[in-house]
């Protein structure tokens, strides 16, 4: 049976989308990935770019509220920014909660190549997440 993960941000458009690609690519058949935000924001087109760099396309992906959620029996939560993980609205779960904040590559400012940099330095930064925790809990 697939194990069901939730991923938590504020907006659900950058670092929740990014982990949702890597969880999907590291877990594969073994889990079913969901992404969301106590707000939605809408994917964010930087983040699409960074993913394809590294041969993932999140560019189906959608911005979605956490609510949208609550009636579905996660296995496991995992909170990717602070403001996610005090302002998420409680929803009955026996899901086990992880917690690890990135930065927001989004607020980054600068010119293109340097957003991108940060964009490609908090990609990886969850890849290497994602990959552990897909090691270490299936």
């Amino acid at each position: 049976m697939k194990k069901k993960i939730l991923v938590l941000c504020t907006g659900n458009s950058c670092r929740s989308q990014i982990a949702h690609g890597y969880l999907n690519y590291f877990g594969g058949d073994l889990v079913e990935v969901y992404s969301a935000g106590v707000e939605t924001h809408g994917v964010n087109p930087r983040a699409i770019k960074t993913m394809l760099e590294d041969g993932i396309d999140i560019s189906s992906h959608t911005s979605n509220n956490v609510l949208e959620y609550k009636a579905i029996e996660f296995d496991y939560i995992i909170t990717v920014c602070d403001n996610a993980k005090e302002r998420c609205p409680y929803f009955p779960s026996k899901a086990q909660k992880f917690h690890q904040n990135f930065t927001d590559p989004a607020k980054c400012i600068g010119s293109e190549n340097e957003i991108m940099l940060e964009f490609s330095k908090v990609r990886d930064s969850i890849k290497l997440y994602c990959k552990d925790f897909i090691q270490i809990h299936l």
